[in-house]
């Protein structure tokens, strides 16, 4: 792999979870939606149909695991994944999960209001139950 660079705005919006085979892995700094972005670990890398195959298919698998994630520790009502980049062009994926009660339901998060940052152990607490659940996943 090439050598990567985190894009300054989502090292900035964000706290490293860790990483995946292909991708950092992030909380964003919104508690309230659980949100966790992948970055594939390749610089220069804008858009998902510039990955290889092989790329793109982990980064699909990965995605799959994320979403589980939220799922299975989140009460919510809708899973959204996007792939959007159009402030931050390096390829990310966000995925956040939705609730008819959060506070931009239904529409989009983005621009609806400020974000509402983490509390330290808060974002901690969350980060380690990632780590943990993915590190017990034999395909992560």
């Amino acid at each position: 792999m090439s050598l990567f660079n985190l894009h300054p705005r989502l090292e900035a919006d964000t706290f490293p979870i860790g990483d995946l085979p292909l991708s950092r892995l992030l909380l964003m700094n919104d508690s309230r939606y659980p949100w966790i972005i992948l970055v594939p670990r390749i610089d220069s890398v804008n858009e998902m149909h510039h990955l290889n195959d092989a790329d793109r298919q982990q980064l699909m698998k990965e995605s799959c695991l994320v979403a589980e994630f939220i799922e299975n520790n989140f009460s919510i009502d809708k899973m959204n994944v996007g792939v959007l980049g159009n402030i931050v062009a390096q390829l990310h994926m966000h995925h956040i999960g939705r609730s008819i009660n959060d506070p931009a339901w239904p529409g989009p998060v983005w621009g609806h209001s400020a974000a509402v940052p983490y509390v330290e152990e808060q974002a901690q607490a969350l980060i380690d139950k990632c780590r943990k659940t993915l590190e017990s996943n034999p395909s992560a």
